[in-house]
């Protein structure tokens, strides 16, 4: 599993995680809606603390640092 997120992609993934959990524990999205945003938030904190997100593989998408040779 190679990293393929850069530290912009992981900062903005913590930031939203962040606000989506404060949006469910607040009371200000509940139900379905909030249940979506607290999986949501789960799944950008894992993916933004490993560096790497399964969806860019299919389109080879890369937005860390290129490695020079």
């Amino acid at each position: 599993m190679k990293n393929n997120m850069g530290s912009a992609d992981k900062i903005i993934r913590i930031l939203l995680a962040i606000v989506f959990a404060a949006l469910y524990f607040t009371g200000t999205v509940t139900g379905t809606w909030g249940i979506i945003l607290l999986i949501l938030a789960a799944v950008f904190i894992l993916t933004g603390l490993v560096s790497f997100c399964p969806l860019y593989l299919p389109f080879h998408i890369n937005t860390g640092k290129k490695k020079e040779v």
